[in-house]
């Protein structure tokens, strides 16, 4: 008989902080993982048009064997000082990879594009990464919905954002046996977001009333055209953190077979407009199998991608999920 599989919350995974900070008004914000230890961690970029930094230290190939943090953050490419704020709170605290010099905290980020949101000239800088880092080891306040870098989410942006409708940041976490595996997953796509197990549709792209869904694709397939700004741009992301014990290659594949759980989700995914990017991070010692985490990491971050949609609340004239006619 096998282990009883249970729902835990994303933030009693071992040795993992996280905070978060948001600008409600600007709508945008930051999300920081951190394991003071290190954490091995990987890296699987599958969308067109990613911000991110330091994220070629996650490349099986470069020295760096562990990393401290992992920020998901607004603010497209101008969000990516945010970095710095959680590079201090680090140093502060004598936390990072020993130069012999200074101890670097090792700093890994990525952006989803929220400037047509809220205020696009209010990012996240390196102040809103410090107080996320700070919040992470004082008072963790992880939450799904419109918080951290969920904050400005949106999705189905092909027509722009007068049907497009309010998504946010989601988590979903499981344990079984001594094996934990969960994900947050920011949703900021392009196109549709669908229910996994019945095919259903739950968000994206509205009728111009703004009280039901209608199709990205049959949209797109009205012209074959090119259409060179497929509206601004637009990004999701994730990170699985599992207590499993892996090296980073590991860690990169556990990473591609979680973009399983986007393209069973998200239809269209993976566009040149999206950034889809996805992080797996390794933060014990528990011997598990490598494909039977990147399996359970498909499927938790499809269950994220659902917590996304319907925790979030409508907000900068945007709906969200409450507000459709069809009931969930």
């Amino acid at each position: 008989m096998g282990k009883t599989e249970r729902i835990i919350s994303i933030d009693s995974i071992d040795s993992v902080r996280i905070g978060q900070t948001e600008n409600k008004e600007a709508a945008t914000g930051c999300t920081v993982i951190i394991c003071k230890d290190g954490m091995c961690a990987g890296l699987d970029v599958r969308g067109g048009g990613p911000a991110s930094r330091d994220s070629q230290i996650l490349n099986p190939l470069m020295a760096a064997q562990e990393i401290h943090a992992v920020l998901l953050s607004g603010g497209s490419a101008y969000g990516l000082g945010a970095a710095n704020g959680v590079m201090q709170y680090l140093e502060e605290k004598d936390i990072g990879f020993e130069t012999g010099f200074a101890k670097v905290p090792l700093v890994a980020q990525s952006d989803i594009y929220d400037l047509s949101v809220g205020d696009a000239h209010v990012r996240p800088d390196a102040s809103m990464g410090y107080e996320a880092a700070k919040n992470a080891f004082e008072a963790p306040n992880y939450k799904d919905g419109n918080y951290g870098a969920g904050c400005g989410a949106s999705v189905g942006k092909i027509g722009g954002m007068e049907t497009a409708m309010k998504t946010g940041i989601g988590s979903y976490a499981i344990q079984i046996g001594e094996l934990q595996v969960g994900a947050i997953v920011v949703l900021n796509a392009l196109g549709d977001v669908f229910d996994y197990r019945t095919g259903k549709q739950i968000a994206g792209l509205l009728t111009p009333e703004k009280r039901e869904l209608r199709s990205t694709m049959e949209y797109m397939k009205k012209s074959i055209k090119v259409v060179d700004n497929k509206f601004m741009g637009n990004t999701t992301l994730a990170v699985i953190i599992t207590n499993a014990k892996f090296s980073k290659p590991q860690l990169c594949k556990i990473a591609g077979m979680g973009h399983d759980g986007y393209a069973r989700s998200i239809n269209p995914v993976h566009t040149s407009a999206d950034g889809d990017s996805i992080y797996a991070v390794s933060t014990g010692t528990v011997a598990a199998d490598q494909d039977l985490v990147g399996c359970l990491a498909a499927e938790v971050i499809s269950e994220a991608i659902m917590k996304a949609v319907f925790s979030a609340k409508g907000a900068y004239g945007l709906v969200a999920a409450e507000h459709l006619r069809t009931a969930y």
